[in-house]
């Protein structure tokens, strides 16, 4: 897909404002701001989802929005793969959208499980490699090309 293409298509911003124990997400805080650079500029097509779970469409308007602007294909990127990137993509396959996930756009942390570490390498590439069998799963290159 061609740099003009994408520039010409909604961008949606998903900002989650409160997870259960989650002291980060919390309104107003800190861990709860978009990035300055992920805020919607003037004049485009652009605007922000606000979101309490994991799910970018769970209590939020984003499905009613796509299907508004007769939306089909998705290309879903950011963190944390393991929660909001996966329910997200697996949410929008069972809507019926073609969801793309951007690989090397999407970041996860290490997880402990049973006294066991897993590194964030395998934490990510096990999430990507089963939502491969939901979604097209490409690099930002291979996307982009």
């Amino acid at each position: 897909m061609s740099i003009s293409a994408i520039s010409s298509c909604p961008c949606i911003t998903s900002s989650i404002l409160i997870i259960n124990r989650e002291l980060l997400f919390q309104p107003d805080s800190h861990g709860a701001e978009l990035h300055h650079q992920l805020l919607p500029i003037a004049d485009t097509n652009e605007f922000i989802i606000h979101k309490s779970y994991p799910n970018s469409f769970l209590q939020t308007t984003l499905h009613e929005y796509l299907q508004q602007q007769k939306i089909e294909q998705l290309v879903i990127c950011g963190m944390m793969t393991h929660m909001c990137v996966d329910s997200t993509t697996r949410q929008a396959v069972e809507f019926g959208y073609q969801p793309i996930v951007i690989a090397d756009a999407c970041a996860t942390l290490s997880l402990e499980f049973n006294s066991t570490i897993i590194s964030a390498t395998n934490v990510q590439n096990s999430f990507l490699a089963a939502l491969n069998y939901l979604a097209t799963v490409q690099s930002a290159e291979q996307f982009l090309s």
